[in-house]
């Protein structure tokens, strides 16, 4: 007899350590992700909706089957072993029990123990739906995903692996931290500004090397940088009579525009589609040029790449064609 309930009692403590390392497993997709794609008509995603519905009944069942083997459990240890020996078992079994079902070792048994019995005790949930509902188990649905920081929400976009490219991911990122980058970090700093003095004649050699700074507009200064006084526009030359003599100062727009080197991206991008001007002149605090930004900086930082020059040109249709036919076939 004190074998069988030696046995017994083994079985039940197994079966107890099991059950308490059940761990019903929600989908990877966040709730809404799966309502998306089940009104989407995926039947898998609507195969999981229905599951999760069902998997706090099956958390009730299970945490009642864990009862009922451990009030077995008490039951068994004392009848094997005694009221006293039982009863200190009993209380090293309410202590431990629970850490032993946590251990990786069990972790991954009852794991696959559940796997097994998934179906069947989905379909009891099913069945006893009813009656579960005076004494289900208060774990709710499954809580809402809630991002902590635009770090963590980076994080995510970094790990989206098969949902956004590499362009994508750059774009969304960059978006994200437009509002909070400041002027002083995308500007041309003052020692690599290009710039023509107010006096320079615009003869045909002064026109040539504006035109290989690459730059379209160029600030034009009086006695120093500190002393902006209009903005060149090189459009604007291409009708100029060059056997006249003309200055930087009569060629150009005398409108200057300034922004502070600590404003934000944001402030910036407002200001410049509030004007129409292109180019503003970056200030410190104390009034002096410390750079130069441009509606390119200011877009190339919320796309997160280079406007490239290729781009420029829309005039070409066999250009516009071809560049096209490029991006969607690069092989061509």
């Amino acid at each position: 007899m004190f074998t069988f309930l030696l046995i017994l009692t083994i079985v039940c403590f197994i079966l107890l350590v099991l059950v308490a390392g059940m761990h019903p497993t929600f989908s990877s997709l966040s709730h809404y992700e799966l309502i998306r794609r089940a009104d989407a008509h995926d039947h898998r995603a609507a195969q999981l909706v229905h599951k999760e519905l069902l998997l706090q009944d099956v958390i009730s069942n299970l945490k009642i089957t864990t009862g009922f083997l451990l009030v077995g459990l008490c039951f068994l240890l004392v009848a094997t072993f005694g009221t006293v020996l039982g009863t200190i078992l009993i209380i090293i079994v309410l202590f431990e029990y629970g850490a032993l079902a946590r251990l990786s070792m069990i972790q991954k048994i009852s794991r696959r123990f559940y796997e097994l019995l998934e179906p069947k005790l989905l379909a009891v949930a099913a069945k006893t739906a009813p009656l579960m509902k005076f004494i289900r188990a208060d774990v709710g649905p499954r809580p809402a995903f809630h991002l902590g920081s635009r770090q963590e929400l980076e994080h995510l976009i970094d790990q989206s692996e098969g949902v956004l490219t590499a362009e994508d991911k750059k774009l969304v990122v960059h978006s994200l931290a437009f509002g909070d980058t400041l002027v002083s970090h995308i500007m041309t700093a003052v020692g690599d500004i290009a710039s023509i003095k107010k006096t320079e004649f615009l003869g045909p050699l002064t026109l040539d090397d504006l035109h290989k700074t690459g730059h379209s507009r160029l600030p034009v200064i009086g006695a120093d940088i500190d002393h902006v006084v209009g903005v060149l526009y090189l459009e604007n030359l291409l009708t100029l009579d060059i056997k006249r003599s003309v200055t930087a100062e009569k060629a150009m727009d005398p409108h200057v525009f300034y922004i502070h080197q600590d404003q934000t991206l944001t402030h910036a991008l407002a200001a410049m589609l509030r004007t129409h001007r292109h180019l503003f002149i970056v200030i410190d605090s104390f009034r002096r040029t410390v750079g130069v930004v441009t509606l390119n900086d200011v877009i190339e930082a919320l796309i997160g790449r280079k406007i490239v020059d290729e781009f420029d040109g829309h005039e070409s249709i066999r250009a516009v064609s071809e560049r096209s036919t490029h991006e969607k076939h690069p092989e061509v």
